[in-house]
């Protein structure tokens, strides 16, 4: 699969996008959101550079663009392109043709999927449910996480348009994300591929490659609202404003200088774990993109969220997709983390 340069893609992205999101009635964003994907896929959009190759920065920054005009585009975007970046890591290489691909990995008590092998063709039959399924009404095909009899994680690629799969999206009761048709997928006898060995999804490289890209859309949608506050502040004496500009920037700095550094470790080191640093810039910038939500209201008032449709949509997305994060418990993971080596992490 060959890779489109990022900087390119983002702009003809953009092109695509241009203000369609912007102008759509409310009611109808959700078919819009999967219209542009399935072009965005038709006009080979979605051929960004892999994670660790070389190029990881620009294939952050093409996420962050999307992120900056739509969280719910951003949010199927960035999952199709994930799920090609896993089938490259597995070494899978027949792809249909204009497929769109949802990664729907979460387990939560009470869904689980049951495989059975069926020896003689090395497939499965998955039976059982999947929630948190986003993009559910618009993708073609997905990758599914399901346990095995030892009780691993395993990953199973399914066609979506066979018999006994069937989708429930009356679920989602938030106005934010709500674009994305994130539903409850129903399994019923239907066939799947095993992709990578047993455990090859929760402990190949690439699980914290992608972790850190869903950041990078965090980072993405921060800087869009605290352009808003920029472009607010020009030609205006306010000091209150300025102060909390002044505070949204330092954040935004170094959640910035952290992707990177996370870029240049990753394209260096592609085949080493980086749970420590994905850990450590999907927090920082978690806090970052928090802070902006905050800044940009007490600077401006309730104008973004009233005035302003794109900077509306940002602000119901934002807090609801920053809950992917595991808050506190990634930070005690990440505190495991820091005493586990024998020298201080923090020497300069």
């Amino acid at each position: 699969m060959a890779a489109t340069d990022g900087s390119s893609i983002a702009c003809m992205l953009n092109e695509l996008i241009a203000e369609r999101i912007d102008q759509c009635p409310q009611e109808a964003l959700p078919s819009l959101v999967g219209d542009i994907l399935c072009e965005i896929v038709d006009n080979r959009l979605d051929l960004l550079p892999l994670p660790g190759s070389g190029a990881t920065l620009e294939r952050w920054r093409v996420l962050a663009a999307i992120a900056g005009r739509d969280l719910s585009l951003f949010k199927l975007y960035e999952a199709h392109t994930d799920a090609q970046a896993i089938l490259a890591e597995a070494g899978v290489t027949d792809i249909p043709p204009l497929s769109v691909w949802g990664v729907w990995c979460a387990e939560p008590a009470g869904a689980m999927l049951h495989a059975r092998r069926i020896a003689a063709q090395g497939s499965l039959v998955l039976d059982g449910e999947k929630r948190w399924c986003s993009g559910a009404m618009f993708a073609t095909h997905a990758l599914l996480s399901y346990r095995n009899e030892q009780g691993q994680a395993c990953l199973a690629a399914v066609d979506l348009g066979q018999d006994g799969i069937a989708l429930e999206d009356d679920g989602w009761k938030a106005v934010g994300m709500a674009a994305t048709r994130t539903a409850t997928v129903r399994l019923t006898g239907v066939h799947a591929t095993p992709v990578g060995a047993p455990g090859f999804y929760l402990e190949r490289p690439g699980f914290w490659h992608g972790a850190i890209g869903i950041a990078a859309g965090w980072y993405g949608a921060g800087v869009a609202l605290a352009e808003k506050l920029r472009q607010a502040l020009h030609n205006k004496n306010d000091p209150h404003g300025l102060a909390h500009l002044g505070e949204a920037d330092c954040q935004l700095s170094g959640a910035l200088n952290q992707l990177r550094e996370s870029a240049r470790f990753i394209d260096a080191n592609p085949a080493t774990t980086v749970d420590r640093l994905a850990l450590s810039t999907r927090l920082q910038v978690e806090a970052a993109s928090q802070a902006v939500l905050g800044h940009v209201g007490r600077a401006l008032g309730p104008a973004p969220y009233c005035l302003d449709r794109h900077s509306a949509r940002i602000l119901a997305d934002l807090p609801v997709f920053l809950r992917q994060s595991h808050a506190e418990r990634d930070l005690a993971q990440l505190g495991t983390l820091c005493i586990e080596g024998e020298e201080s992490p923090w020497r300069l």
